[in-house]
């Protein structure tokens, strides 16, 4: 961590992609009833994936695990500036209470949907890591703890947690503004479920929600980060007592009708 702070390429690198995004701004395209809203922190991911190894190499492997083990500092941040949007509307908070709290077995359509679909593709145990959650850094720690990162299961997880770093904030960015281009779903619902357990997702989506509703935008906020917090605090519950047992349940049976047997222990 220290030597990332040290890093002056890295800041000099994050505040030139800042800087860019903010001056880009909000872009908004209107499509039927609704809107597709492209925030800051889209362009900032596209643009810093363009700086590695892999295309400009402006950045390199060190440059990006420093900027990695940073991550988590400047998430403190924002939660921190969070907090204080929660407050204010706490009583609000407290009446959708049951909702915070049962919109946490949602996530099990993550393995119910996902376990199939690895399955039938040609995944075996990195199935039931992949898709028992979103894969975040409890869920990662969840797995290690039981199965170890060796595993098949720690692969899968780890694939998923990957993926969803790089492409998570974009998709919930992007699925936020399709959602209520529908107009089926309260923009309170669209919050609260976009409290997965991820920060920067959440953060994501609470931004395109703010920008299409900017007169609920405070409530949105304050619901996001309440979804979220509550995920984080029983997430890793969901995933040991109920979503963990069950993925392996389904994948016993789903590979029981794919292959037409028992997988070999």
């Amino acid at each position: 961590m220290l030597d990332a702070i040290k890093n002056v390429k890295i800041h000099l690198l994050v505040l030139a992609l800042v800087a860019a995004s903010e001056l880009i701004g909000i872009l908004k395209f209107p499509v039927g009833p609704g809107m597709i809203v492209l925030v800051p922190m889209l362009y900032a991911v596209f643009m810093g994936t363009f700086l590695g190894p892999k295309f400009l190499k402006i950045v390199n492997d060190k440059d990006m695990d420093h900027a990695s083990s940073l991550v988590s500092l400047t998430l403190m941040l924002l939660m921190a500036r969070y907090g204080t949007l929660v407050g204010p509307k706490f009583f609000e908070i407290v009446k959708a209470g049951p909702a915070l709290v049962l919109q946490e077995f949602g996530n099990i359509g993550t393995l119910l949907i996902g376990i199939p679909i690895a399955v039938f593709l040609g995944l075996k145990r990195e199935a039931v890591g992949a898709a028992h959650s979103v894969a975040r850094e409890p869920n990662v720690a969840l797995i290690s703890d039981i199965y170890g990162l060796n595993s098949p299961e720690g692969r899968g997880v780890m694939g998923v947690y990957i993926c969803g770093t790089v492409f998570g904030t974009i998709f919930f960015g992007l699925t936020a503004s399709f959602l209520s281009i529908l107009d089926v779903f309260h923009p309170y619902a669209l919050a609260m479920a976009a409290g997965v357990g991820s920060a920067s997702m959440m953060t994501a989506t609470v931004g395109s929600l703010s920008a299409i509703y900017p007169d609920m935008a405070e409530q949105i906020q304050a619901f996001g980060v309440a979804s979220n917090t509550l995920s984080g605090l029983d997430g890793v519950y969901m995933s040991m007592l109920i979503a963990l047992p069950l993925s392996n349940k389904l994948y016993k049976i789903i590979y029981r009708i794919k292959y037409g047997k028992e997988e070999a222990k």
